[in-house]
């Protein structure tokens, strides 16, 4: 079963993804460069803060809470300091490049919480043999949002197409790491549907997932029955034979790139 990763500042709401087990809490403190790199993308530019931290952990009986912490820099070690003060559980790190940069990351954390390497950068892509073995790390988590500026294509998704993804899950699990990629919609939602995302994540080996804002936006939507409704199409797809995974593989790569063949070319 997927691990559901669950982006949020409120306690009440982590409390009923605790409630649904499977979950992962996730407290997002990434600030520095997010707003310059995502912009025009409509994505999720979290304003959570450091007591957030502390306020989920309070809560939680059960489910781990990662932090996403801010891209290495002077401040780092005060940041991660801090952070585990409140009760991470693990950390996050974002917009690597080099084995250098994680092992630095490493050195800091000291074995304090265990590490989730972000891979969003073409330089990180590039290397992902050299630092997959990096002592302290959890799970190699692949950011498709900015993954995919980094690379300069069109679509999100496209690193799922051109076998990149594929590429890093590979090496996560040659080294024994867990392995996560991007954020899914609901089931029938999204120009490539959380359906197909979801059947790359099955057919890939991921073991975990972030679920988008179209989970629980207002309006009347339900939480628990589209959590449910991703549960049951995940025991439909689990189902499938080897020769049904990979013509859905085919069919989902000709889609990625359909959909990236309509869209502007980025700068």
């Amino acid at each position: 079963m997927l691990e559901l990763i669950q982006i949020t500042d409120d306690p009440a709401f982590a409390q009923r993804c605790e409630a649904l087990g499977g979950f992962r809490l996730f407290v997002d403190l990434e600030r520095m460069g997010k707003q310059e790199r995502q912009a025009g993308l409509n994505t999720f530019i979290s304003s959570h803060q450091l007591r957030d931290v502390g306020r989920i952990r309070a809560v939680l009986k059960l489910s781990p809470l990662m932090v996403r912490v801010n891209p290495l820099h002077e401040g780092t070690r005060a940041e991660v300091d801090a952070v585990l003060a409140e009760g991470a559980d693990s950390l996050m790190l974002p917009m690597f490049a080099t084995p250098q940069d994680l092992l630095a990351f490493t050195e800091i954390v000291a074995g304090r919480a265990p590490i989730v390497p972000l891979l969003e950068t073409a330089a990180a892509l590039d290397c992902v043999q050299a630092w997959a073995g990096t002592p302290g790390l959890q799970e190699i988590y692949v950011g498709l949002n900015d993954l995919h500026l980094s690379l300069g294509r069109r679509f999100m998704f496209e690193p799922l197409a051109d076998g990149s993804v594929e590429r890093v899950a590979r090496v996560a699990h040659a080294q024994g790491l867990r392995f996560g990629f991007g954020g899914i919609a609901r089931i029938d939602e999204g120009l490539l549907p959380g359906r197909d995302v979801l059947a790359e994540h099955l057919r890939l080996g991921s073991r975990a997932v972030i679920l988008s804002r179209t989970f629980h936006r207002e309006g009347g939507m339900h939480f628990e029955a589209e959590v449910a409704g991703l549960r049951a199409a995940e025991s439909e797809l689990a189902a499938r034979s080897p020769q049904q995974v990979e013509a859905d593989a085919q069919r989902i790569a000709t889609r990625i790139r359909e959909i990236a063949a309509g869209l502007p070319a980025r700068r």
